[in-house]
């Protein structure tokens, strides 16, 4: 049972690479907006497609060739595993390197980001976990931590006081009887 794999869904390379392309566009066209903002001289409101332009084209090229690769080598190998993680990220920093016109830059950036993209996959990215689910012994850990830390109602009633859907036993009584003596009111004739 060990050796079983989960079963490969394929995806759609082409829309997801169109969706991946406006994205990375978007996040391109900002920079560069930035970019030509933060110039020392007036270029105008063109300048973000005529001197930043290549900025644009850049994020488009390499999120386009990063999701299509991705896509791609799933669908090719049948499975989803962190090499397809590490092709998508050599296509993308190739990409940078076909900008930077330098054949070393393009092999060695295609060789780190597809080594950080393969690396951040194997880890599970920054949570470290792969899915939201849980098994059962981590359930019963969690339940029996919770049991370890769980603070008596008396303590609880102590320190916070009774209200905001904290109520000890007999509130109710507690509370009519308040009522009753500060204005006069009988809760439980007040709700027959």
């Amino acid at each position: 049972m060990a050796d079983e794999q989960p079963t490969y869904h394929p995806r759609d390379a082409l829309h997801n690479t169109g969706n991946a392309v406006l994205q990375t566009t978007l996040v391109g066209a900002v920079l560069a907006g930035v970019q030509n903002t933060l110039r020392k001289q007036n270029v105008g409101a063109m300048g973000i497609l005529t001197r930043s332009g290549g900025i644009i084209a850049l994020f488009a090229g390499a999120g386009g060739a990063y999701q299509f690769t991705l896509d791609a080598t799933a669908n090719l190998q049948q499975k989803d595993d962190c090499y397809n993680e590490f092709y998508a990220g050599f296509a993308a920093g190739a990409t940078a390197g076909v900008f930077k016109r330098s054949l070393p830059f393009m092999l060695g950036a295609g060789a780190v980001f597809g080594t950080g993209m393969a690396a951040f996959r194997y880890t599970a990215g920054l949570r470290g976990t792969t899915s939201g689910e849980v098994d059962e012994e981590e359930i019963e850990r969690r339940e029996a931590m919770r049991k370890l830390r769980r603070r008596p109602l008396s303590e609880t009633l102590e320190q916070l006081g009774e209200g905001r859907g904290i109520y000890g036993p007999g509130y109710e009584e507690r509370r009519r009887q308040r009522l009753m003596d500060k204005y006069g009111i009988d809760v439980k004739a007040a709700q027959a």
